[in-house]
């Protein structure tokens, strides 16, 4: 395993939480990037995610390599296809749909982009991605062409979860997608998180240090948010401290 997997399992095995920001490049100017690095070097944030659904702009290599001038902080992309694999970055989440029943997101596309990620010397991290009800039609659930797991079936995530450990995954990640009305519930978090022995990431509707504080006392390993700070950039660092001073038993 590489260096950034071995640090979220450390996380795992302490029972303690990270914070990432997810940048997404349509929404993001290259130009923008020095000043979120430097947001993101005081709020001593883990990790920044690189990704989005759509990619139209095209600048996704500008804004890592504009970010890289200001901060040593890992980036770590979370593509929305292969189109958004490249070397600028530290890492690959390898995303697997295991909630939908679409075959192009449980294995059609990793096969086209393959080459390209072998070819890459990126870190990639096989990632079981679960994508849960967030109140309102995201654009990964319409993309996916796939039926979010129902919020208030946390028994359906772990079957979901169970399935993605036992093939091989190295990470679970349950998002409820970029706008949703509602994050994951803790509930949800701690089912999964408690019951398996890889770690977890949790995104999607996170929108104060409440609730990045809750989710990680339940369980989350790794939280991203997204949404919340394009709209205000200053929550950085209350939410980066939030995840930093919750420990789940």
């Amino acid at each position: 395993m590489g260096k950034i997997y071995t640090q979220l399992q450390a996380l795992k095995a302490q029972k303690r939480s990270g914070f990432a920001v997810l940048a997404d490049p349509d929404k993001i100017a290259p130009a923008d990037m020095q000043y979120l690095a430097r947001l993101c070097n005081d709020a001593k944030v883990d990790y920044l995610l690189m990704g989005g659904s759509l990619l139209m702009a095209h600048q996704m290599e500008l804004c890592i390599q504009r970010f890289k001038t200001e901060s040593d902080i890992p980036v770590v992309l979370f593509p929305g296809s292969p189109a958004q694999v490249t070397p600028y970055a530290d890492a690959l989440l390898y995303l697997s749909l295991i909630s939908g029943r679409n075959p192009e997101l449980l294995i059609g596309q990793h096969v086209a982009s393959a080459p390209i990620v072998k070819a890459s010397g990126l870190e990639v991290i096989s990632t079981g991605y679960i994508v849960v009800d967030g109140g309102v039609q995201t654009t990964v659930s319409y993309m996916s062409n796939a039926m979010p797991i129902p919020a208030d079936k946390p028994e359906i995530a772990l079957c979901t979860a169970w399935a993605g450990e036992m093939q091989g995954k190295h990470l679970i990640y349950l998002d409820a997608g970029s706008g949703a009305r509602r994050p994951v519930s803790e509930e949800m978090v701690k089912k999964v998180s408690s019951h398996i022995d890889i770690p977890l990431i949790v995104g999607g509707g996170i929108l104060s240090s409440e609730k990045v504080y809750e989710n990680c006392k339940a369980g989350a390993n790794l939280i991203v948010v997204g949404n919340a700070i394009e709209r205000d950039p200053l929550l950085i660092k209350d939410m980066a401290e939030a995840a930093r001073a919750a420990v789940y038993n």
